[in-house]
């Protein structure tokens, strides 16, 4: 659009003066609070229904503008977060799984900071995680961060586990392709609590299809599990070696070593208990 056409769109649209408003000397009409022209001539010999000037921002008009638009956006955002939460996420607790809820107990968090932060490089060049250790150590909720802060970044991710995958597909006998095609077509992939699915030779063939669907997706994965690194890289059978060793190709092993959480929140509630009891022990 022409500078002269967005003069006549300006002029379409012009609002009222404001009482403030006063005229210059050189015959425009200026804003009462910035002193600023909110009326431009247009260029020479150029007119409109008889009139050789246009409506123009002010400074005051323009920081309103800009303070809806801004508004726009960030409505227009939280509305994108929200849907890629309800659809990523398929425990509605893990939206609290956020950097700024985190306790500052696991040591390795500083790698999930990077991993948000070097996202399209890690999309790019198809790196994920393999979160490995004891149980209650934040593996989940290490993961958990990394899904809300990219969503945060209007990036697509879902967080599941084969417990709900194995239970969608036995329900979706005609459409099991489709399903695994669509889980796939996330950018990230997080497989949550891996390794504790049932062992049937069905079970295991699914798993193997999905993550090799993925493997073949070039997208990024990334899986959190209780197994040891040693356990992975050492399967029982070749059933379990051809799926363990599509993830170990995909992810980078990170140990996850932070206190056991579900202990400590027993001592927290213990410690609690007491306190209510005026310090009385006692015995659960």
């Amino acid at each position: 659009m022409s500078d002269y056409d967005n003069a006549i769109f300006r002029l379409a649209t012009a609002q009222e003066a404001e009482p403030e408003d006063y005229t210059g000397e050189d015959g425009l009409l200026y804003c009462g609070s910035c002193r600023q022209p909110k009326e431009a001539y247009f260029p020479e010999g150029k007119t409109f229904f008889g009139r050789d000037r246009h409506p123009r921002e002010c400074d005051c008009q323009r920081k309103r503008r800009e303070t809806l638009e801004a508004r726009h956006r960030e409505c227009k955002h939280r509305e994108e977060v929200e849907r890629l939460k309800r659809k990523g996420f398929t425990d509605p607790a893990m939206r609290a799984w956020t950097f700024e809820n985190d306790n500052g107990k696991c040591p390795q968090m500083h790698k999930a900071y990077s991993y948000v932060e070097c996202w399209e490089e890690m999309k790019t060049t198809n790196i994920g995680y393999l979160l490995w250790g004891m149980v209650g150590t934040g593996k989940s909720y290490f993961a958990g961060c990394i899904a809300n802060a990219l969503m945060e970044k209007e990036v697509s991710v879902c967080m599941t586990n084969f417990a709900l995958i194995l239970n969608d597909l036995a329900a979706s006998f005609k459409d099991r392709n489709e399903y695994i095609a669509r889980l796939c077509g996330f950018p990230l992939l997080i497989l949550d609590d891996f390794g504790m699915e049932r062992g049937t030779e069905y079970g295991l063939e699914q798993v193997y299809n999905v993550i090799d669907s993925r493997y073949r997706s070039g997208e990024p994965l990334i899986v959190t599990t209780n197994l040891t690194l040693e356990e992975l890289q050492n399967p029982e059978d070749t059933a379990h070696a051809r799926i363990y060793d599509r993830i170990t190709e995909m992810c980078t092993p990170v140990r996850i070593t932070g206190e056991n959480f579900r202990k400590a929140k027993v001592r927290e509630k213990m410690e609690r208990l007491k306190k209510l009891l005026n310090g009385k022990e006692i015995c659960l």
